[in-house]
């Protein structure tokens, strides 16, 4: 972010794969979503305050929950947190790193969910840099797959998992858990 104006740094947002880690636990869940808008805009304290129940609202949390502090939230709480506080402050990209890889399956639906209304609704891009590619498939419209920090393969997911072109792709492709084909039952079974 060196060297980017306050305008750019504002469009683009990350949550954090961790909020247990990347929520303060000494500060309350307002002062936690409140932070990035004292530290990169000039709003005063009222502004400040309407946007982030407003972001708690886009969200799905009450207002009421601001006062509490990180320790006393669901995992899934807390990540809504995170997610509030990068909305707070009104982006056009979302950078989301591995957001639902520590929650169970029913929480990662709601927050696929929740992102998918976001993107619709605010006309939000979102990436995710993630390994599961389960959720590729939900919520991705394009796919670029990593091996060692350099791109071996892009396109749009149907393409790219589809009818993957390198050999990596096809591998984690392979490795990916899934219950859907026998060939994989036997897989696991054997």
């Amino acid at each position: 972010v060196a060297g980017r104006s306050t305008t750019q740094r504002l469009a683009l947002q990350y949550v954090f794969q961790s909020p247990r880690s990347s929520l303060n636990p000494r500060r309350t869940i307002f002062e936690s979503i409140e932070a990035p808008l004292k530290a990169l805009s000039k709003s005063k304290a009222g502004d400040r305050r309407e946007r982030v129940f407003d972001a708690l609202q886009q969200v799905g949390l009450s207002s009421s929950m601001s006062h509490r502090f990180p320790d006393q939230l669901s995992g899934g709480e807390r990540q809504r947190v995170g997610i509030a506080r990068a909305l707070v402050c009104d982006p056009r990209v979302l950078i989301c790193d591995e957001i639902t890889s520590a929650l169970d399956v029913s929480v990662q639906a709601s927050i696929v969910e929740l992102l998918a209304k976001l993107r619709v609704e605010q006309g939000l891009g979102l990436l995710f840099v993630t390994h599961n590619l389960a959720l590729v498939r939900t919520i991705a419209e394009r796919v670029i797959v990593l091996r060692a920090g350099e791109t071996v393969e892009e396109g749009t997911v149907a393409a790219t998992l589809g009818n993957p072109q390198h050999e990596y792709t096809r591998a984690l492709i392979l490795d990916a858990p899934s219950i859907s084909g026998s060939q994989d039952a036997e897989r696991i079974v054997n």
